[in-house]
């Protein structure tokens, strides 16, 4: 109230100061005391104070808090202050009072919306050099990188916090360059090393940034020694689930792999819209993704097969949160090797197409415990794939993963085991159409390398590593989840689609660059007082320095320009099954040598490992041409 008070006692000074001034400017400096202004100022001035200043109050003038006094105030005022002077015109002509020239009106109108605007400028600056003084001594220097309007709008978000002193912007555009924004200067990147004393941390302010870019700007910034933040992502900024300066530091994933593709509507509507979709392992990361990119296509039902019940609680709170009354939710609770299970849901539910995703994947684990292993990967592919040929879904498409090509430990082995499953009931079905989805690794999935640096990083290190020279592909969860999604529209039986994963990653750089992003050093022989050290462990029971995709190296384009369509051999359905039936005993009755042995003649390019060696001969693998083999040919 005291504040509003006195804004109103500097207009009530100010109007009349104005009013004054315009007649002085109009009728000429040698004049300032006029006849004219004797004439018309009583009764105008008397006119301001009597309705002028209560129609600025009325229309809002005083509500606004002055230490936020932006252009839109100014433009705000200026309406005011034109309504304030038509007004005073209107009340002269009424009652018939002397006037002054019509220029004296615009002189007034121009005069008394600078001299308010220019006070409650003024104030702000006041306000806001005394609110920050106590934290602008520990105020951190930064850069912004980006001139355009996120780096315009941090800026501003910036100054008003207090914690934060700008030095410069920086920016690639040379158009821009020795150009300034709020008399702050917008230089090149090339002058950031001579800046480098000056700040301590750069702000990275280009939402929508590509991933190219992204990693050129991070090198450069890390050479010099000082951290680097980003503002939050376009999509986070349109849907309101952040502001421009929720900064953050530079994740891992925004780095690696390339920018997402734009996907092709007809191919991502063509298996899902209007169906009944049943996805297994709905609750990991995959299969998560997988169930939050289904709802958006518009099926007409969602289940969701999870054995893991806070994973499923989370994934159907989420979904269930987006309010989708079109689509229908239902979590199943229970395992997709349940052959009961799966056969009463897909019948009751008319499921039409099944996304198998339901897995253990964790290659030590599955090592560790191979029987458990091959009865989940093995055993609930043979489930969903008997079941779906029975009922006679649309189609089923399955989950695999590049360690089932030329495995070298029990889970890559169960897993190529599980596509020979699928490649045998695509022999044999004539109503189901049965394919598969081969990708590397994911970032940010529970197996990956990154949430386990991260978690190594933040403990204080060191980061344990199997191998200086291990590589592997990496792909987001989103654009692995999206070109599954296309590859199943493509589908019509037997195939084994292989996504484009990019070029390969060297671990051990990745785990340098994630040190570098967390604000850290590298504790190494150049440099032993560093924070984070990098140690190697040693290859991991049935792991390999580099994955690969293709068995035989062949594959054929698609209408995707990063999915392929893999030809590969695969057993005659019958046999299969009599081997399956085989190894299906032996499982249950926990006779893992024999289990072992058996999985090496199902899998004869599984390179088995000393630690699980078997004597037995190995079956004679037949030749039998996927559909989609026998088609090209």
């Amino acid at each position: 109230m005291i504040r509003r008070l006195l804004l109103l006692a500097a207009d009530a000074a100010l109007l009349p100061l104005a009013l004054w001034m315009s007649f002085w400017l109009r009728l000429g400096l040698d004049e300032p005391w006029s006849e004219q202004w004797l004439q018309s100022g009583p009764w105008m001035v008397a006119a301001l104070w009597v309705f002028g200043l209560p129609l600025l109050l009325f229309t809002g003038q005083y509500k606004g808090l002055t230490r936020y006094v932006g252009s839109r105030s100014l433009y705000q005022l200026a309406g005011r202050t034109a309504v304030l002077t038509l007004a005073l015109l209107a009340v002269g002509e009424l009652l018939r009072l002397p006037l002054p020239p019509r220029s004296c009106w615009i002189l007034f109108w121009v005069l008394a919306t600078a001299m308010a605007g220019a006070l409650r400028f003024s104030l702000r600056d006041v306000f806001f050099k005394f609110s920050n003084r106590n934290t602008q001594a520990s105020a951190q220097r930064v850069v912004i990188y980006g001139a355009g309007a996120a780096g315009v709008q941090l800026a501003a978000s910036l100054r008003h916090s207090g914690t934060h002193r700008l030095v410069a912007f920086v920016d690639d555009d040379p158009f821009l360059w020795g150009r300034s924004i709020g008399s702050i200067e917008i230089k090149s990147a090339n002058q950031l090393p001579a800046l480098s004393q000056r700040f301590d941390q750069v702000l990275l302010a280009i939402p929508s940034i590509q991933k190219a870019e992204r990693r050129r700007i991070v090198d450069s910034v890390q050479t010099l020694g000082c951290s680097i933040l980003e503002v939050p992502s376009i999509d986070a900024l349109t849907s309101g689930r952040a502001s421009i300066d929720a900064l953050h530091p530079i994740a891992i994933e925004d780095l690696l792999g390339r920018d997402q593709a734009a996907p092709d509507p007809q191919l991502l509507g063509r298996a899902f819209a209007g169906k009944v979709v049943c996805v297994t392992g709905a609750g990991g990361s995959i299969g998560s993704e997988l169930c939050r990119q289904i709802v958006q296509l518009q099926p007409a039902a969602l289940l969701m097969l999870e054995r893991s019940e806070p994973a499923l609680y989370a994934i159907d709170q989420e979904l269930s949160n987006r309010g989708l009354d079109a689509v229908k939710l239902r979590p199943v609770l229970g395992s997709a090797s349940d052959q009961a299970l799966v056969r009463e849901l897909f019948a009751r539910e008319q499921v039409q197409v099944v996304v198998h995703a339901a897995a253990y994947k964790h290659v030590p684990l599955v090592e560790a415990n191979p029987l458990a292993g091959i009865a989940n990967n093995v055993f609930s592919t043979r489930v969903i794939c008997q079941t779906a040929a029975a009922l006679g879904l649309e189609r089923v498409l399955l989950i695999s993963t590049d360690k089932a090509v030329r495995p070298t430990n029990v889970m890559g082995a169960s897993k190529r085991l599980a596509e020979l499953v699928v490649q045998g009931a695509a022999q044999t079905s004539e109503t189901t159409s049965f394919s598969m989805v081969r990708f590397g690794n994911v970032l940010g999935s529970s197996g990956s390398v990154v949430p386990l640096f991260t978690k190594q990083i933040g403990a204080g290190g060191p980061i344990t590593l199997t191998h200086p020279e291990i590589v592997r592909y990496f792909m987001t969860i989103p654009e692995a989840t999206q070109l599954v999604l296309q590859a199943a529209g493509m589908a019509t039986g037997g195939e084994v689609f292989v996504l484009d994963m990019g070029e390969p990653v060297r671990i051990h750089d990745l785990a340098q660059q994630m040190v570098k992003l967390s604000g850290l050093q590298l504790k190494d022989e150049a440099n032993p007082d560093g924070d984070i050290e990098i140690k190697c462990t040693g290859l991991r029971p049935g792991e390999k320095l580099y994955e690969e995709l293709l068995i035989d190296a062949h594959a054929q384009p698609t209408a995707h320009p990063l999915i392929c369509c893999a030809q590969e051999n695969s057993w005659p359905a019958a046999q299969l099954e009599l081997l399956l039936d085989q190894l299906q005993q032996i499982v249950q009755q926990q006779d893992l040598a024999a289990v072992l042995d058996l999985l090496k003649q199902l899998v004869p390019e599984w390179q088995q490992g000393a630690e699980v060696s078997t004597s037995a001969k190995l079956l004679p693998f037949p030749v039998v041409p996927s559909r989609s083999t026998a088609q090209a040919g």
